[in-house]
């Protein structure tokens, strides 16, 4: 990509990251999409810091795990080869102090557009004000089991 199109591109982007509310909303509509499509990752890569890490519960190994962001991207390309993955927010909580933002966002995800709820869990979301934007610098999630249900706090249905 060359440089007029990639900041012809970051344009684009830079709605996603004036507010906390349309940050998060980007985010997910960055995953979601039909079996084989491919995800926004050039429009993900804007959302995050470069310093930006993923961290989740790895049931096999029964411990935590951290990926980056292309890492993550790379499982995420994995996965959607093989199905459609739609992944919305049902709740918000958000928490600032300075230039800093915890956000916790209850989710959902379906395997068909429109279709099932197939999982649901919790992101839990630090971002930094930065340069005049909001960026997410750190992102862990925990799915929902049957020993380890969302509180009715982070779930407002």
């Amino acid at each position: 990509m060359t440089a007029n199109n990639l900041n012809a591109q970051n344009r684009d982007f830079e709605k996603d990251v004036k507010t906390i509310e349309a940050l998060i909303k980007a985010s997910y509509e960055v995953v979601s999409g039909e079996k084989g499509a491919k995800r926004q990752w050039g429009r993900d890569d804007y959302l995050h810091h470069p310093k930006a890490v993923y961290s989740y519960f790895d049931r096999q190994k029964q411990e935590q795990s951290t990926m980056t962001l292309q890492e993550f991207h790379k499982e995420t390309d994995d996965m959607v080869f093989d199905t459609a993955f739609y992944e919305n927010e049902i709740n918000r909580e958000v928490r600032l102090f300075g230039n800093v933002a915890h956000v916790w966002s209850t989710y959902e995800t379906r395997l068909e557009k429109g279709g099932k709820v197939e999982r649901r869990g919790i992101n839990s979301i630090q971002l930094i004000f930065e340069n005049n934007r909001w960026y997410i610098i750190s992102w862990t999630f925990c799915g929902e089991t049957d020993k380890n249900t969302i509180p009715k706090t982070f779930d407002r249905n």
